[in-house]
């Protein structure tokens, strides 16, 4: 397993360096083509927001999903993208499925495969997508229509969809994580995504610790009992 993770975390380095590369070379390349370049004084005016927004964010997934996911699926998913949306319930489901925990050797080749089989059948369906309905597209997503309504509610959607299973599952941890988001975009509805996400974050993981102490999951007084013996 030594082997393993040593190419693991080498051929995952070098994908995510190189997509990281792919991604810079595309304004490059615009930048090349029109001959036209951004200026020092601008760049140092609207860059740092931007990393005072993102930055965090990186930190704060990175940190998160790995326990998640393992050290393939997240240099995976970093490098496929859409995470959280797909990647992200696809590995956690597949483990689920498997009755295998994350932080295993088992959990790890099931999160990589799983992750691994939603981006080609990502890729395929987009694709596909692509083609069918390129030409309809912007009739039903054109003002007046009356799919458009329906469409901007698609993100709202998904993510209570996702968010649902896992909430009613453990219905007790996901109280305190969606009432201080819910009191926060009340006090704050213009509040950046990724301050957000660290406040629900510390208030998620305070609130676990608070109903781990106080047994008040079947789970945990499992996971109490376990230690004892």
């Amino acid at each position: 397993m030594k082997t393993y993770f040593d190419k693991l975390h080498k051929w995952g380095a070098i994908w995510n360096y190189a997509a990281l590369a792919a991604l810079f070379m595309v304004p490059v390349a615009i930048s090349i083509y029109l001959s036209q370049w951004p200026s020092l004084g601008v760049l140092a005016k609207i860059l740092p927001p931007i990393l005072i927004l993102y930055w965090p964010t990186g930190i704060i997934e990175t940190v998160t999903y790995i326990p998640m996911l393992g050290a393939g699926g997240t240099y995976l998913s970093f490098v496929t993208g859409n995470v959280s949306n797909l990647k992200l319930p696809c590995g956690l489901n597949a483990i689920e499925n498997a009755k295998v925990r994350a932080n295993t050797e088992e959990g790890e080749v099931i999160s990589t495969l799983s992750i691994a089989v939603s981006s080609i059948v990502t890729t395929v369906v987009i694709a596909v997508g692509v083609l069918a309905f390129s030409p309809v597209l912007p009739k039903i997503t054109a003002e007046g229509s009356v799919f458009k309504p329906a469409f901007e509610q698609v993100l709202p959607a998904l993510f209570g969809a996702l968010g649902a299973g896992y909430f009613f599952k453990h219905w007790k941890l996901g109280i305190a994580p969606i009432l201080s988001g819910v009191v926060v975009l009340i006090f704050a509805p213009t509040m950046g995504v990724g301050i957000l996400m660290v406040i629900t974050i510390v208030v998620s993981i305070a609130g676990a610790l608070i109903i781990y102490k106080n047994l008040w999951l079947p789970e945990f007084r499992r996971m109490k009992e376990a230690k004892k013996k």
